[in-house]
């Protein structure tokens, strides 16, 4: 990860909450919440982890596969949430793997603090007793970091996930510069943008892909940037 691919870590405003990293092999969190949790993260994050990485080992074509893949009752909880959520979108369950890493770390913690953000990768698991601005990265779009979302309390528990097809390593099958969509389900936003993001292969795609994502059971609202070209759709507020 080079540097401008984090610099978005500073597009939350998180007033007077403690923020940390928890790090193991290729995740890489940083957590704001209202006390220092990193012991209950790190073993959650652990835990999940283990739990995805044994059953990929046992199933490589889970890690590979772009298709939805069947569904397996006998899977750990996150393995078969990224089954369901990424079925519903039509795309491979690991579209969906650092949102439903971050949502899963972050049900564990929200017992613990009623304030806390959770971000993998850029995609978000937001809980909060206060409203908060967060501003969306588009990599070298001028309208990058100039658009910023106001969630609301109520809004949350709430999942907040980007897809680029410039900016960092997620595969994208479009031209996009960010797709941002939000849910309630942070497993569901994090397939639901990659879904949104296969459709945009320029400017004109915009309007086409809004309407698409919206047909998505589960999604709340989401915002499309293509270079000085933006839309919105859904339960989307600006500053």
């Amino acid at each position: 990860m080079t540097y401008e691919e984090r610099s978005y870590r500073s597009l939350i405003n998180k007033d007077n909450l403690i923020l940390y990293p928890v790090k193991i092999a290729q995740s890489d969190l940083w957590i704001s919440s209202d006390s220092n949790l990193t012991g209950l993260a790190e073993k959650s994050l652990r835990q999940h982890r283990y739990s995805l990485e044994s059953y990929i080992h046992r199933y490589p074509e889970f890690r590979t596969t772009l298709l939805p893949y069947p569904q397996d009752p006998l899977a750990p909880v996150i393995v078969r949430e990224m089954i369901e959520q990424s079925t519903v979108c039509g795309v491979g369950p690991m579209a969906s793997v650092a949102g439903a890493i971050a949502e899963f770390v972050g049900r564990d913690l929200s017992g613990f603090t009623d304030n806390l953000i959770i971000e993998n990768g850029g995609d978000i698991f937001l809980q909060s007793k206060k409203s908060l601005s967060v501003g969306i990265f588009a990599g070298e779009s001028a309208l990058s970091y100039r658009i910023k979302l106001i969630i609301k309390p109520e809004e949350t528990p709430l999942g907040i996930c980007t897809s680029s097809a410039t900016v960092g390593p997620s595969l994208s099958f479009g031209k996009a510069d960010a797709v941002c969509v939000l849910s309630s389900c942070a497993t569901l936003a994090d397939a639901a943008a990659s879904a949104v993001g296969n459709c945009v292969n320029s400017k004109n795609d915009i309007r086409k892909a809004l309407d698409y994502g919206l047909k998505i059971p589960g999604v709340r609202g989401i915002v499309i940037i293509v270079g000085n070209e933006m839309g919105a759709a859904g339960e989307v507020t600006f500053c």
